[in-house]
């Protein structure tokens, strides 16, 4: 089959994707983490809900972890164990148009300023979402845009 044939093939769900092992954890119980975790697994992705705890949550270098609410009391904590996983990708969800809030919480408990530029915010893609399942669709757009090495126009 023609790389064109299968590209067609698998737009039209004739077959599956071929999974590359990427894998996302969504911190946090959320409707934005049950959009992200259904659409994420749709997209090949093996998914994962942690809440609030990362340490019973496989992580590997192929793991993207997205934290869904940036107000819960163990944001910070949840940040430094994610820091300190081989997580390819670590993103906090939150408005471009207000300070984040993880940046103190690390800092309060003595992360390196270096590791803190590591956590991604704000995420996704610059689509004007409003609602929850919009926010997880440009959340993974955003990833999928990194995992093949395209801008994916995350200007905000």
């Amino acid at each position: 089959m023609s790389t064109e044939s299968e590209a067609c093939a698998l737009a039209h769900g004739t077959v599956q994707p071929a999974g590359d092992g990427r894998a996302l954890v969504a911190v946090f119980d959320s409707p934005v983490a049950a959009h992200l975790l259904h659409f994420a697994a749709a997209l090949g992705y093996r998914v994962a809900l942690a809440d609030p705890d990362l340490g019973r949550t496989p992580i590997d270098a192929q793991t993207d972890v997205v934290v869904t609410d940036h107000d819960r009391p163990e944001l910070g904590a949840v940040l430094r164990d994610a820091l300190n996983s081989p997580a390819r990708w670590i993103g906090v969800m939150g408005s471009p148009r207000h300070a984040g809030p993880h940046v103190e919480a690390l800092r309060a408990l003595g992360v390196a300023e270096d590791e803190i530029t590591r956590v991604h915010r704000p995420i996704g893609l610059n689509i004007g979402s409003k609602t929850p399942a919009e926010i997880a669709l440009a959340t993974l757009a955003g990833l999928l845009a990194d995992r093949n090495g395209r801008p994916g126009g995350t200007t905000f």
